[in-house]
């Protein structure tokens, strides 16, 4: 089916969940006032990024009555969102979850958090533990948070799952401006996401956030990338935009005839060798 997404690249408050909460519910009703099924915010689009010690004190249950909110609101479109999600034994997530027709369908918790550099999300927050699928009213759908599409294996177990579309939900600083004033994050991610999207024939969504933090700048440049590898709508830089992409099923139908490289893979192969080195590598 064809259907239309709109990414929310928004500038949220660090630690403010009313504030996010009320910039949250504009962005979704400018949704469905544009006609989109889905609309698609950045990672810890709730509650900011760099949160180091607020950790606690933003996190949510997934009975909590913003996550209801969000329920009632996804029975008219389709919310991909980030948050900290909190668990019954008191763990801390970095989570994107996504809501469809008043119930929650899928959560991801980011596998790969990274602790390097700027970044310091191991020592504040849980790691997840899986990449899975899941069905929606547009097809099967992954998704990951930033880190996660920096490894490959990622993005390949959720397309071996027979995703169509992933959706990754990003809170990318702004990093390495080169002589000819290119934004050296922009530039790879760029890459990232067309050569994902062109080597699996799948969609790829990329939503970022804008806004400084902590002296730091998040670049924005959300993205909509075509089975081919085409980017066929992208954010403005550095600053907010709520792009709106219109999806067409041929493209997906067309690029899977054209290239048939999922088609084609042979997972078994891939199964037999990863066990094959695993077994040399702990000798």
């Amino acid at each position: 089916m064809n259907f239309t997404v709109a990414l929310a690249q928004i500038k949220p408050k660090l630690g403010c969940l009313a504030d996010n909460m009320a910039l949250i519910e504009a962005e979704i009703d400018k949704g469905i006032t544009a006609g989109a099924d889905l609309v698609i915010f950045p990672e810890l689009g709730l509650t900011g990024y760099f949160l180091k010690d607020l950790v606690p004190e933003v996190a949510l249950r997934l009975d909590a009555p913003q996550i209801e909110r969000l329920k009632v609101l996804s029975r008219r479109i389709s919310i991909a969102i980030g948050l900290v999600e909190v668990s019954a034994d008191y763990r801390f997530f970095n989570s994107a979850i996504y809501l469809e027709a008043g119930e929650i369908r899928h959560v991801h918790r980011k596998v790969y958090l990274p602790t390097y550099g700027l970044f310091d999300e191991q020592r504040y927050l849980a790691r997840g533990e899986r990449f899975r699928a899941f069905d929606t009213r547009f097809g099967r759908v992954g998704m990951l948070i930033c880190e996660d599409m920096w490894h490959l294996s990622a993005s390949y177990i959720l397309a071996m799952d027979n995703a169509t579309t992933l959706l990754c939900l990003s809170s990318s600083p702004g990093r390495g401006v080169s002589g000819t004033e290119e934004l050296g994050s922009a530039a790879a991610w760029q890459k990232l996401t067309s050569t994902t999207a062109m080597f699996l024939n799948c969609r790829v969504f990329y939503c970022n956030r804008v806004g400084y933090e902590d002296g730091i700048n998040f670049w924005g440049g959300s993205e909509a990338i075509a089975p081919s590898g085409e980017v066929t709508h992208r954010g403005r830089l550095l600053e907010e935009d709520f792009v709106v992409a219109r999806v067409d099923e041929g493209a997906l139908r067309r690029e899977r005839i054209f290239s048939p490289m999922i088609r084609d893979e042979n997972m078994a192969v891939t199964l037999k060798e990863l066990k094959r080195i695993d077994r040399e590598n702990n000798r």
